[in-house]
């Protein structure tokens, strides 16, 4: 058990035997060994070999097993195997710790995810997603709107929502589902920390959109460019797009564009080709404005303020809600949040609340 956890935190921080050796103290003969279970690392190794992947040494001990079914990723050359191995470890770290917290509680404090009834089982064309993106947020209750809080809207449904800290700029979304040792199972999406909030939002709507429209597309129809058309009507759905931009225009200006991005979390691209999908502006309109748009280097990063990045909140409720309830200790809360003791108590007391209000 301790040896493949071994493996698992070495290949998610990216180290090779020799790199994690080296850092360790010991030689990369060794981290092998360690791995394989033929040698035991001694408490203080295993300290040293938590600080050197980047986690705590609860990890090594943790018995909540957790696999990755059918992981999806969306397919970017640059983001080859082994890059998506090491994801899908730092993924399964972080459910590991959901799922071991959901256990401690009698019922389970969220409910099931559940594709919603009725939804259209065949999709002919681009355009009948509009109709698609419309009826899940009719049965989702989530009206015509802004979408605040994705991330919040999404795991009250049922989705666990993993945000991974992943810089390699081939990640672009992970959609899976978690089965533990016990047989229970979790759909999740993953995204990462490092992106701006509307390129999480985004990407957290396309990855529901594969989970929603699987088995429904026409086979004539790409998947992805499916889910990012449902990702835009799901985010700024057409009678919204219309009511802000009007029925028919020449053009729009760019400070519209940011304003709805802010309003909405849906980029000024996003926005831009929302206009033309929903028959707002031309094809040729569309064309010159993604020219002028493209030479201002605003497809790299566009101008002004980013959209808040998406914070998960609903862990750290449930572990202070378990708290409460007396189902875990303090020790045990702070292990699943993963900071230490006084901190957690600060946290606790809101003291850390007051000292960064009073910066």
């Amino acid at each position: 058990m301790i040896g493949n956890r071994i493996r698992q935190a070495r290949l998610a921080a990216g180290l090779t035997l020799g790199a994690l050796g080296e850092k360790v103290g010991v030689t990369h003969t060794a981290i092998q060994k360690y791995e394989k279970g033929g040698l035991t690392p001694s408490s203080s190794q295993l300290l040293k070999l938590a600080r050197a992947c980047g986690i705590r040494v609860e990890y090594f001990f943790r018995t909540h097993e957790v696999e990755l079914l059918e992981p999806e990723f969306r397919r970017l050359a640059s983001f080859g195997k082994t890059a998506q191995e090491a994801l899908k470890i730092k993924a399964v770290e972080l459910i590991e710790k959901r799922v071991e917290l959901l256990g401690f509680f009698p019922e389970s404090p969220i409910q099931q995810f559940a594709v919603p009834t009725g939804l259209p089982q065949h999709i002919d064309a681009p355009d009948d997603i509009e109709a698609f993106a419309d009826q899940v947020r009719e049965e989702w209750k989530l009206g015509l709107n802004p979408i605040g809080d994705l991330t919040d809207t999404l795991e009250t449904l049922g989705l666990l929502v993993i945000v991974v800290d992943e810089d390699n700029p081939g990640f672009s979304g992970l959609t899976a589902t978690a089965r533990t040792s016990d047989g229970r199972t979790y759909p999740i999406v993953a995204v990462s920390s490092r992106w701006p909030g509307d390129r999480q939002r985004f990407t957290l709507a396309h990855e529901v959109g594969h989970l929603l429209l699987a088995g429904r597309l026409d086979a004539a129809m790409d998947e992805e460019k499916s889910c990012d058309r449902f990702a835009g009507a799901f985010l700024a759905p057409k009678a919204t797009v219309t009511q802000n931009l009007g029925q028919h225009r020449r053009g729009v200006e760019w400070q519209e564009l940011y304003a709805l991005k802010h309003e909405f979390g849906l980029s000024m691209a996003g926005w831009l080709q929302r206009a033309k999908q929903c028959g707002i502006i031309t094809d040729a309109a569309h064309l010159s404005l993604w020219k002028m748009f493209s030479a201002k280097g605003w497809r790299k990063q566009e101008p002004g303020e980013p959209v808040p990045r998406e914070h998960p909140r609903l862990f750290a409720q449930l572990v202070y809600r378990a708290l409460g309830e007396q189902y875990i200790s303090e020790s045990k809360a702070a292990e699943l949040l993963g900071i230490p003791m006084m901190r957690f108590h600060k946290e606790r007391q809101l003291e850390a609340v007051d000292a960064a209000a009073h910066q």
